[in-house]
């Protein structure tokens, strides 16, 4: 059965309020996904179904619509998208707690670098469907401002690797 990763865009950071895991987890299994985890109350879950990423996608949208009052965005990856995420890090001699994969629904544009502002010690790299980005000093004091990135969601590579763990041990 494929695993699948989804990541929830603005979950517990205002936008959208507080979603409990457990809510997120119960949300899953009533859609018929398998082996269903949650990862940090940051909006991360990773199951098994037969569904196509499409349709979990679509499912997990209607349902966290239903939950939220509004949209709440939802970024899906096969096991193998996510390990290709991790692989493909091009920042691996960088802290993984100070390194981002931006996770977008589309490839980014050939330009999104281009129209980046606030940039100060950042390193910024286009992946796939991913922008990867090195905070020097840290994200705390950043910046940086990616329009590119508006509708995806970070994650730090330490929790990109702890996911693509969980995904391929379904």
């Amino acid at each position: 059965m494929p695993g699948y990763v989804a990541l929830l865009r603005a979950v517990n950071v205002g936008g959208t309020g507080k979603l409990a895991m457990s809510d997120l987890k119960a949300m899953c299994e009533a859609e018929g996904f398998e082996r269903v985890e949650t990862y940090i109350a940051s909006g991360n879950v990773v199951f098994g179904t037969q569904a196509g990423a499409e349709q979990v996608k679509a499912a997990l949208e209607s349902r966290l619509r239903d939950y939220a009052g509004k949209p709440v965005g939802v970024i899906v990856r096969t096991a193998g998208e996510m390990a290709a995420v991790l692989r493909h890090n091009p920042f691996p001699d960088h802290p993984p707690n100070r390194t981002l994969a931006i996770f977008l629904d589309v490839p980014p544009p050939a330009d999104a670098l281009d129209h980046v502002r606030g940039r100060d010690d950042e390193e910024l790299r286009l992946g796939t469907r991913e922008i990867y980005v090195a905070y020097g000093a840290g994200m705390g004091r950043s910046k940086l401002r990616i329009p590119a990135a508006a509708q995806g969601t970070g994650r730090n590579i330490n929790t990109v690797a702890r996911l693509t763990e969980m995904v391929a041990a379904l």
